[in-house]
């Protein structure tokens, strides 16, 4: 049954419309013995009857009538393929794995897909949420089309191509009840003994060598009381009072009872003239020529 020509399958379904071989074989712009023909093969490739015929009719068999709803939406999606294949091409359908960050999607993620999907209702989205070194091991796989990465500013995952989509600075997660908390904003040098809640360096290497440069710049070793690789985690555990945390400023729309926020003076420098860095959020990609539907996500989120 599959080397039947859809040719046959629509002359079937000409011919269950008018149940006459000549006006059918006049629609299909053809003379009635090979139309005729045409049934005769494609019952016979079939081993069944489809069609009932006596010298004044043409009826549809009970396998015809059953067979006949299948045929037409063969022959619908068989016509609409072109269309599809056009639109895959300009990047309006097709499937777009993405990965993000927990950061992403406090507020920027859902804006983005909200809108890309409203412009593009055929590109099929799938969305997994997925720390930097899992994103990367992804990518290497070939099982991710594009990612919303988290990382120190100015920095490049290796063979990626990347559109910086956020920048940010970091604030500092407090315990309710810390002495840090009465201080409405702070310097590096008041926070450099306070024990840190921190995620792995494996998950932004990054942006955790640049905090602990800029401790080390000042002449002090960080301590870590505790890793986490989520940043809601990482709260939670402040707020159970293990340490402070350095978390990108959209998690402050994490609220967390017993934690506080609070940002750094602006224009102060910790002990040698020392800065704490910030952060950025990028998409990431494959160096690779991305497909037309990543093509219109990334020109999307551009804008």
């Amino acid at each position: 049954m599959n080397d039947i020509e859809l040719r046959l399958w629509n002359q079937f379904a000409v011919l269950a419309d008018a149940l006459h071989f000549g006006r059918a074989a006049q629609r299909l712009h053809m003379t009635q013995p090979p139309l005729t023909q045409a049934i005769a093969l494609l019952e016979k490739r079939l081993a069944v009857r489809l069609f009932d015929r006596t010298k004044r009719s043409v009826q549809l068999t009970a396998t015809g009538r059953a067979l006949l709803p299948e045929v037409l939406d063969l022959l619908a999606r068989a016509q609409a393929l072109p269309e599809h294949a056009r639109a895959a091409a300009a990047g309006e359908l097709g499937r777009l794995r993405l990965a993000f960050v927990s950061t992403v999607g406090f507020a920027l993620l859902p804006q983005w897909v909200r809108g890309f999907r409203a412009l593009y209702p055929q590109v099929q989205m799938e969305l997994v949420e997925a720390t930097g070194d899992v994103q990367l091991e992804a990518f290497a796989r070939g099982e991710m089309d594009a990612g919303f990465m988290l990382h120190a500013p100015g920095f490049a995952p290796v063979g990626l191509e990347r559109h910086t989509v956020h920048q940010e600075p970091l604030v500092l997660a407090v315990p309710e009840q810390h002495a840090l908390a009465a201080l409405p904003r702070l310097t590096l040098a008041a926070v450099l003994d306070a024990p840190l809640v921190i995620f792995p360096r494996r998950i932004v290497p990054s942006l955790y060598d640049a905090i602990f440069a800029a401790y080390h710049a000042a002449g002090h070793l960080p301590t870590v009381a505790q890793e986490a690789i989520q940043m809601q985690t990482i709260v939670n555990l402040v707020s159970a009072g293990l340490g402070c945390a350095w978390v990108p400023h959209s998690v402050t729309q994490f609220q967390r009872p017993g934690v506080v926020y609070r940002s750094m003076e602006p224009g102060k420098k910790g002990k040698g003239g020392v800065a704490l860095p910030g952060c950025e959020t990028s998409l990431v990609w494959s160096a690779a020529q991305p497909s037309p539907a990543l093509q219109r996500f990334i020109a999307f989120v551009a804008q």
